[in-house]
């Protein structure tokens, strides 16, 4: 099978996810989400192994790391308006990776997790290039991670809309800062659709989010 044909599944699927919400415009239409549904789909029909595709799908994360980095862009031009709410900005993060970090370990307890699966879970809410880190590094299941990661981001995408108008949050950098901390980069592609003050700060809080999690995630892992 050509090197090639995981990425030109995996793109062909996206693209089709993304037409299909632009054209119905559905929330719960997101393009990663349709799209992980098709390729599942046609490996299942087609009889195609997973490792088969990943062969060349995989090349695919190597470009998370420079696309993350690519999200300073807007926050650069709203250099101004950071340095003016600086404090409110990283008090907000703050409370939601604490949020984050403590609502999985409330769960573990309900749900009587083990310590494996409690510390992958973890890292849900930062983008993938850093939690299958912290998740490795914790002693988590990387797989379990990732997996948990996408849910996250694809809920955060779609739910933000809902949700915003449900608690009337209305203001832009706090919009920003919740989508980014709570959903990584799937969510600032939501936030980045909202506009450019919502993208940048969404863009802020991935990586200081990301910062925070890795401190925090070594000292809430011997808790369970």
């Amino acid at each position: 099978m050509p090197l090639y044909f995981g990425i030109f599944i995996s793109l062909a699927a996206y693209f089709i996810g993304m037409q299909l919400k632009k054209k119905l415009g559905w929330a719960v239409l997101n393009p990663l989400l349709i799209s992980v549904i098709l390729v599942i789909a046609f490996l299942k029909g087609s009889g195609i192994s997973y490792g088969a595709y990943n062969e060349g799908a995989s090349y695919l994360s190597y470009f998370l790391t420079p696309a993350t980095v690519c999200l300073a862009i807007p926050l650069y031009r709203q250099l101004a308006l950071l340095k003016k709410n600086a404090a409110a900005i990283f008090l907000g993060i703050a409370s939601g990776v604490l949020g984050s970090v403590i609502s999985v370990y409330l769960l573990a307890l309900v749900f009587r997790l083990e310590n494996v699966h409690y510390v992958s879970l973890l890292p849900k809410s930062i983008t993938t290039a850093i939690g299958m880190g912290v998740s490795e590094e914790a002693g988590g299941i990387v797989t379990l991670t990732v997996v948990s990661i996408i849910l996250t981001g694809i809920i955060g995408n779609i739910a933000a809309d809902f949700w915003f108008k449900v608690i009337r949050v209305k203001d832009p950098i706090a919009k920003g800062l919740a989508l980014g901390t709570a959903a990584h980069a799937i969510g600032t592609a939501r936030a980045l659709e909202m506009g450019e003050i919502e993208g940048a700060m969404s863009s802020l809080s991935i990586a200081v989010a990301g910062l925070m999690t890795v401190v925090i995630v070594p000292l809430m892992s011997g808790l369970i």
